[in-house]
């Protein structure tokens, strides 16, 4: 039995821990519109269901010249919950003790949630608020910190992992989110970087400000580093229950597809009058998605960057799916080195996890220009077509108007493994534009013309007639089929209920060489 100063010394403690950084400082921390590491892991889960690991931790005061000092949790709170009825383990950084710097103790209870993580198959989330390493500890923080790295990559491809920047995120620090699959940031009070403005002015000599490299409006549009921006603490929360909604808890698991009872073939015959009545015309995708999806419900990942490819996650008939496509409202479309890397890892992370893939088509190329070139767009386009022909998971392509060159490869073709390939009438397959073919092909009948641009136009439009009809590709077997717009939902809701069992094997290889 338990004796009354037993107990009350369990009590006091638990007292201390619970109180953090105190609360004069969670109160500062409300001040800025800021919660404290408890409250955002009480808001992430359901009530009463967290479970904390590692409550009483604490590093060596004495060794490190802390003269005593006691730090709560060590300045980390760890533990799992339940979101909705799945387990997810989380840990929260708490700003409110030492500023959130990690120590030795700090860095292995963050690997033990991740351990845990990995034996029971269940997401992890982090909570990021840290003035980064604790100086006091010296090569033990940064040991910490490459334990914690460490976890990162073997948990890559097992179990999702979600950070939230939801403060300071400095140095070192900022590999660690860099690491796991997606990053969630607060538009206030959060900042991520590898070298700060002082530092930068230091070594070069150049001016520059804290949201200049990092904030999470230049990450989110410039960088490509956050896929979400929260206008704050809550907010990013609600991202984080929406976006573990469409992902399973681990990579043995499928989604939690919720197949619809009995599938709705009928048309949408509304879907027909988003599209232009001229193929160079402007095309939003992001309406016809909607339209595709159930509830025209669409979470758009990276929306900020490389808007030229439009990436994200819905459910069609019930199933959750990817969506990749192209968005001819930001550079007519095309393909460069920014989408095609936003477009390669979204694909990965679809095939790690189990989620089929449907790409919508409207492409006129890879981006032309001197500046792609010598930045590498070669690698990075072959990033598209190495992602997209090693994905396994269902692969289904609607090619709704231009599929030109090696970029209509590159958005997965029916040589690049998709399982189904669909046309509208309005596709127009081919090596290049009607445009550029007929200055090459027909170039003396052009100058022979009395009116140039008239007969260029009725060149053009043979060209797609008898080189780029969607039918061409259709009799050679590289299009399944030609449908109406209007039958595109249903078509693509019967067949990803029948490619969900799909299995494809691969030769035996320890992985492939991505070219990076």
């Amino acid at each position: 039995m338990l004796s009354t100063k037993q107990l009350a010394l369990l009590r006091e403690r638990r007292a201390k821990v619970l109180a953090g950084g105190g609360e004069r400082k969670l109160e500062e921390r409300h001040a800025k519109g800021l919660m404290g590491a408890r409250e955002r892991l009480a808001a992430l889960f359901e009530p009463d269901t967290f479970q904390e690991i590692g409550t009483h931790a604490a590093h060596d005061a004495r060794f490190f010249g802390l003269d005593g000092k006691e730090l709560p949790s060590d300045g980390v709170i760890v533990g799992t919950g339940y979101v909705g009825s799945r387990t997810v383990a989380a840990f929260s950084q708490d700003f409110t003790v030492m500023g959130g710097t990690l120590g030795k103790m700090h860095a292995k209870k963050i690997v033990q949630s991740m351990q845990l993580a990995l034996k029971l198959g269940c997401p992890v989330v982090a909570f990021k608020d840290s003035a980064g390493a604790r100086i006091q500890e010296a090569v033990d923080a940064l040991s910490g910190y490459g334990e914690v790295f460490y976890q990162n990559v073997l948990l890559s491809g097992v179990v999702p992992q979600i950070a939230v920047i939801a403060g300071p995120c400095a140095g070192g620090a900022s590999y660690s989110p860099a690491l796991m699959d997606f990053i969630i940031m607060t538009e206030h009070n959060a900042y991520m970087f590898i070298t700060g403005p002082e530092v930068i002015k230091a070594v070069t000599g150049r001016t520059t400000s804290l949201d200049e490299v990092g904030s999470a409006q230049m990450h989110a549009s410039v960088s490509g580093n956050v896929h979400f921006v929260a206008a704050d603490d809550h907010d990013a929360i609600r991202i984080t229950k929406r976006l573990l909604s469409f992902l399973p808890s681990n990579n043995t698991e499928d989604p939690p597809h919720a197949p619809h009872p009995e599938l709705d073939l009928s048309p949408d015959p509304d879907i027909e009058a988003l599209i232009p009545d001229s193929s160079s015309a402007v095309m939003d995708v992001v309406p016809i998605i909607r339209r595709l999806l159930d509830d025209g419900d669409f979470l758009e990942v990276q929306e900020r960057f490389a808007g030229n490819l439009v990436i994200g996650f819905g459910r069609l008939g019930g199933v959750v799916v990817g969506v990749l496509a192209n968005q001819s409202k930001v550079k007519a479309g095309a393909l460069d080195i920014d989408a095609s890397d936003k477009g390669a890892r979204f694909i990965r992370f679809c095939n790690a996890f189990n989620i089929p893939l449907v790409t919508l088509v409207d492409v006129p190329g890879f981006l032309p220009g001197i500046e792609q070139e010598r930045s590498g767009i070669i690698r990075h386009g072959a990033k598209m077509l190495f992602t997209y022909a090693s994905a396994t998971v269902p692969k289904i392509t609607v090619i709704l108007r231009k599929a030109y060159g090696g970029s209509y490869l590159a958005m997965c073709s029916q040589e690049m493994g998709a399982d189904l390939v669909l046309a509208w009438p309005t596709a127009e397959i081919a090596v290049m534009g009607a445009e550029g073919a007929v200055n090459i092909l027909y170039r003396n009948e052009l100058q022979a013309a009395d009116d140039r641009r008239a007969k260029a136009a009725e060149l053009a439009e043979a060209y797609r007639e008898q080189f780029a009809s969607p039918y061409l590709a259709a009799s050679r077997g590289y299009v399944t089929d030609v449908i109406e717009p209007a039958d595109t939902r249903a078509m693509l809701a019967l067949a990803l209920r029948k490619l969900l069992p799909k299995r494809e094997l691969r030769p035996a290889k320890k992985h492939g060489d991505i070219p990076l």
